[in-house]
């Protein structure tokens, strides 16, 4: 999917780093949405993720390709603004990006990609990140951590998923997943 994102244009400077959060760190849309600059730590490698939904903070190692993702849209991409919001639309008015945009654009691209899902969208990215850590046998209790799950129970449902269409919107890219 991400060998159809146009990474010479503005909008897919942004959209390859968002797609790779989403597909990397299982976040949420809304998650990705409310990402600032101030949660990204370029000293320590780390992504900070704020209020996940089991209520606390997040950090995560940054992936070199996440990172070098991000700094593209940041020196190329990114509108000039003194608001700290990470993401922003490409064409006026220049405001940040929503978890709907984001929902949509993630579904543009799965079937620009000819992956059909059921109920495309960014929940669709974070299903497949999950699904790559069932498949490593991680127990349920890392992978609900690891993606902010508040219970266990939360995470079973993976074990359920169409795995083979997940499976196609998977990323060949090992290095992404820590």
């Amino acid at each position: 999917m991400l060998d159809v994102v146009d990474r010479r244009s503005a909008l897919g400077k942004r959209d390859y780093a968002i797609l790779l959060l989403l597909v990397t760190y299982g976040l949420r849309g809304h998650e990705v949405a409310g990402l600032t600059l101030d949660h990204i730590d370029w000293k320590r490698e780390r992504l900070l993720v704020p209020q996940r939904k089991a209520g606390h903070t997040t950090a995560y190692p940054l992936s070199s390709v996440v990172g070098e993702a991000i700094l593209d849209y940041l020196k190329n991409a990114r509108p000039h603004t003194e608001e700290r919001r990470l993401f922003f639309r490409v064409v006026a008015p220049i405001r940040p990006v929503t978890a709907v945009t984001l929902a949509n654009q993630v579904t543009q691209y799965l079937r620009k990609a000819g992956i059909h899902v059921r109920r495309p969208g960014s929940h669709t990215l974070r299903h497949t990140c999950v699904q790559r850590l069932v498949d490593a046998e991680f127990n349920f209790k890392i992978i609900g951590d690891y993606v902010g799950h508040a219970s266990p129970s939360s995470t079973r449902i993976y074990s359920k998923v169409d795995v083979e269409t997940l499976r196609t919107v998977a990323l060949d890219h090992e290095e992404l997943l820590p």
